[in-house]
C-alpha cells in the first residue's frame, strides 16, 4: 500500500502533525532514564522516496518526493502508509517543524535508524551514524535560520543482502522464511528534538551496590563548561521519602560518587528498598546543574537497589537464588513489525507475559525500545538483552557489532528490569566456532568486552551451545516429548554424561577446554509448539518445531511440558519458544493480536506447575 502525496505542503509545519510534547505526561518521553521538561516529538508525516539505484548524494539531488511515510514505521510496514516489503537499499526523508522557541542547544534525537544514516538540517550536511538498533544525537543549533521553520532531511541505507552487518531477524530472502522476518528500513522509533542550555547533563549512569547499601552516581556534561564552579545536585526519593539529597563539585565536566543510603539492616526493612519482579520499587533521581547560581540543566530520571549475580549453579536477585521463567519474546507486530503500534502496546506485553506467570522475557535478536524497557523496570519483568547477529563472520562484521554492542550497553545499562547481556545466539556469526580459533577468539573477545563495560551482571558467551567463558550456562533443546527432557537432564543423568554425551540439535554443548564449572544450567529456548489448523488457508506456510492441529492439543501439550521443565533439578531457569505468533512462526502462547490461544488463567497455571521452585526463591 503506497499513499501519494497531493501536496507536498500540507501538514508539514501545524503543529497538530508536530504533535508538540511541550506538557505532555512524562512516561511518553522517548529517553525514559533521562527526561527534560520541553521536548517536540517529531513523529507524523514526513515527505519520502525510494533510491534504489542510491543516485541522490545529497537532499538537492531529489527531484521529486513521490510518497510520504509515518514516521517512526518502517517503509515495510503497512502501519507506515507504504507497505513495501522489495529490496530498497536507500530511502530519504524529509519534514519541516516550528522551532522550538528558547535559548541554548537544540538536540535532534533518533531512536534508531537501520542502518546508516546521514542527516542534513536546513540543507547543510550535520554527520553520519551507523548501528541499525541503537540511538544517536546530533546538536543542531549552529544551523538554525530566523524564519521559525527548521527543516530535516535524513538519507537511510540498508542493503538487505548484506549478512556481515547485525541484522538480527531481519530476512535476506524476498520472503521470509523458516524462523526470520520482513525487514526494518530506515527509521524505526522517535525522532525528537529538544532544548538545553550552553552546558549540560549528557550522561548518567547508576550503580547500585547491595553490600555497601550505597548507589553510585557518575555523571558527565556536555556543551560548554566553565573549568570550574559547577555543582550538580541529586536528590533521591522514593514517594515522599527522602534518601538523599546531596551537592557535588563537577571536575573536568565530570563527577562520580557513592550515595551511602540509611541502612536498617534488617531484611524487612531493607526488602522495602528492593526491586524485583514481585516489588518493582524505583528510586526517583532529580538531578539540577548549577553555576553561581543559575540553574544550567534539570533532568529526571531514576534507579534501583538491585543486585544480580551468580553463585555456584544459581541465579541471585537481591542476594538470593531466583528460578527464572522467561519467554522468548521476538518484539514484532503484524502491521509494524520492529516498532510498537504505540506505547500502551509495549506496556501491554509486559502485563501480558507476567499475567501468563513469566518473571522475565528473553527479547530475541532485537535491541528493544527504551519505552518496553521502562514499562519493565516500572512493571517488574526481568529481560536479558541480546545483541542482534551477524551471519557472516568478517572483519567488518567484527567491527560493526562490537561498536554497536558497546552502544547498546551505554545506552540500556542502567535499567533495573535488565539481568543479563547475550553477545551471540546459536554461533550466529561464528559458524565454525568448533573448528576456527578466531571465531573462538570473537566470541571470548565480546564476553570479556561485555564484563568489562558492565561487571554487574551475568552474561551468556554464547547462547544454545558450543560454550566457551560463559557466567550461565544456556541450553536449546526443542524436543516436545516431556519424558525425553526428563531422561536427558533429570536426576540419574550425570552431569559429566550430559556435557560429554547429550547433543540437543547436534551441536556440543562446551567447547573442549571450556568445560562445565559449575555455573547455572537453563534451559534458554524449548517448546516451540505451533498451533495451525488444517482450516487454516495457510497451513502449509506455518512454520514451528512441533505442530498442534487444536488449540486443547495445545494447551495439554503445553501444561505437560511445563510441569516436566519445572521439576528437573539442574536447571536454574528457563525460556519458553514464544510469547507470539510472529509472521509464519506460529508457535506463541499469543495470536500475533496478543490474544491468548488458550485461557490466560491456564496458561499462568502451567508456566507456574509442579517442581521445587517458588515465583520467588528456590
Amino acid at each position: 500500500m503506497k499513499l501519494k502525496l497531493d501536496n507536498l505542503e500540507v501538514g508539514l509545519t501545524s503543529n497538530a502533525d508536530n504533535q508538540t510534547n511541550f506538557g505532555l505526561r512524562e512516561t511518553a518521553y522517548p529517553r525514559p532514564q533521562l527526561r527534560r521538561s520541553h521536548w517536540q516529538n517529531l513523529n507524523g508525516l514526513w515527505k519520502f522516496a525510494f533510491d534504489d539505484e542510491g543516485k541522490c548524494i545529497q537532499p538537492s539531488d531529489i527531484s521529486q518526493w513521490t510518497d510520504y511515510i509515518e514516521v517512526p514505521f518502517a517503509p515495510e510496514s503497512t502501519k507506515s502508509g507504504i507497505g513495501d516489503t522489495g529490496f530498497h537499499p536507500n530511502c530519504w526523508y524529509e519534514r519541516e517543524f516550528e522551532t522550538p522557541p528558547g535559548e541554548g542547544r537544540l538536540l535532534l534525537h533518533f531512536g534508531a535508524v537501520d542502518y546508516r544514516a546521514r542527516v542534513w538540517v536546513n540543507g547543510q550536511y550535520i554527520a553520519e551514524h551507523e548501528g541499525g538498533h541503537t540511538n544517536f544525537t546530533l546538536d543542531i543549533t549552529h544551523v538554525l535560520n530566523d524564519s521559525g521553520i527548521t527543516k530535516v532531511t535524513v538519507w537511510a541505507s540498508d542493503d538487505p543482502l548484506d549478512l556481515a552487518k547485525p541484522r538480527g531477524k531481519q530476512d535476506w530472502q524476498l520472503e521470509p522464511h523458516s524462523i526470520w522476518y520482513p525487514r526494518t528500513s530506515g527509521i524505526w522509533q522517535t525522532v525528537w528534538v529538544e532544548r538545553v542550555g550552553a552546558t549540560y547533563i549528557d550522561h548518567i549512569r547508576w550503580t547500585p551496590d547491595f553490600e555497601r547499601w550505597e548507589i553510585g552516581c557518575y555523571a558527565a556534561l556536555a556543551g560548554d563548561a566553565p573549568a570550574s564552579g559547577i555543582q550538580i545536585k541529586v536528590k533521591l526519593s522514593v514517594g515522599d521519602r527522602l534518601l538523599a539529597n546531596d551537592t557535588y563539585e563537577v571536575f573536568n565536566g565530570e563527577v562520580t560518587r557513592r550515595i551511602a543510603l540509611s541502612d536498617p539492616g534488617i531484611d524487612d526493612y531493607r526488602n522495602e528498598l528492593l526491586w524485583s519482579p514481585e516489588k518493582p520499587t524505583l528510586i526517583d533521581a532529580d538531578i539540577e546543574l548549577w553555576y553561581k547560581g543559575e540553574l544550567l540543566d534539570e533532568i529526571k530520571t531514576y534507579t534501583a537497589m538491585r543486585t544480580v549475580s551468580i553463585q555456584r549453579d544459581r541465579f541471585m536477585l537481591n542476594g538470593r537464588p531466583y528460578y527464572l521463567r522467561l519467554v522468548l519474546d521476538q518484539g514484532y507486530w503484524h502491521d509494524s513489525l520492529m516498532t510498537a503500534p504505540d506505547d500502551e502496546a509495549l506496556r501491554r506485553d509486559v502485563e501480558l507475559a507476567k499475567a501468563m506467570g513469566f518473571n522475565g522475557v528473553r527479547k530475541h535478536q532485537k535491541i528493544e525500545d527504551p519505552r518496553f524497557l521502562y514499562w519493565a523496570d516500572v512493571l517488574g519483568l526481568l529481560v536479558w538483552e541480546e545483541m542482534p547477529s551477524a551471519y557472516r563472520f568478517s572483519p567488518k562484521a567484527v567491527e560493526r557489532t562490537t561498536k554497536e554492542w558497546t552502544e547498546v550497553i551505554k545506552r540500556d545499562v542502567n535499567h533495573p528490569c535488565i539481568v543479563a547481556w547475550v553477545p551471540f545466539n546459536e554461533s550466529w556469526g561464528v559458524p565454525n566456532l568448533v573448528e576456527t580459533q578466531a571465531h573462538r577468539n570473537y566470541v571470548l573477545a565480546m564476553f570479556h568486552l561485555t564484563k568489562t563495560l558492565d561487571p554487574t551482571r551475568p552474561v551468556i558467551g554464547n547462547d544454545g551451545w558450543e560454550s566457551t567463558d560463559t557466567d550461565i550456562l544456556a541450553l536449546h533443546d526443542y524436543d516436545t516429548n516431556p519424558s525425553h527432557l526428563t531422561a536427558r537432564y533429570g536426576p540419574e543423568v550425570k552431569l559429566s554424561d550430559l556435557f560429554d554425551r547429550k547433543r540437543p540439535g547436534g551441536r556440543i554443548l562446551t567447547l573442549d577446554n571450556y568445560p562445565h564449572q559449575g555455573q547455572p544450567i537453563m534451559l534458554t529456548e524449548f517448546g516451540g509448539i505451533a498451533y495451525a489448523p488444517e482450516t487454516n488457508p495457510d497451513a502449509n506456510k506455518v512454520w514451528g518445531y512441533e505442530r498442534c492441529w487444536n488449540i486443547s492439543e495445545l494447551e495439554m501439550k503445553y501444561t505437560a511440558l511445563l510441569e516436566s521443565i519445572n521439576s528437573i533439578e539442574i536447571f536454574s531457569g528457563f525460556c519458553y519458544t514464544q510469547f507470539t505468533d510472529t509472521f509464519q512462526e506460529a508457535n506463541g502462547l499469543l495470536y500475533s493480536d496478543r490474544t491468548p490461544k488458550f485461557p490466560i488463567e491456564a496458561i499462568r497455571a502451567a508456566t507456574l506447575s509442579g517442581g521445587l521452585c517458588t515465583p520467588t526463591s528456590c
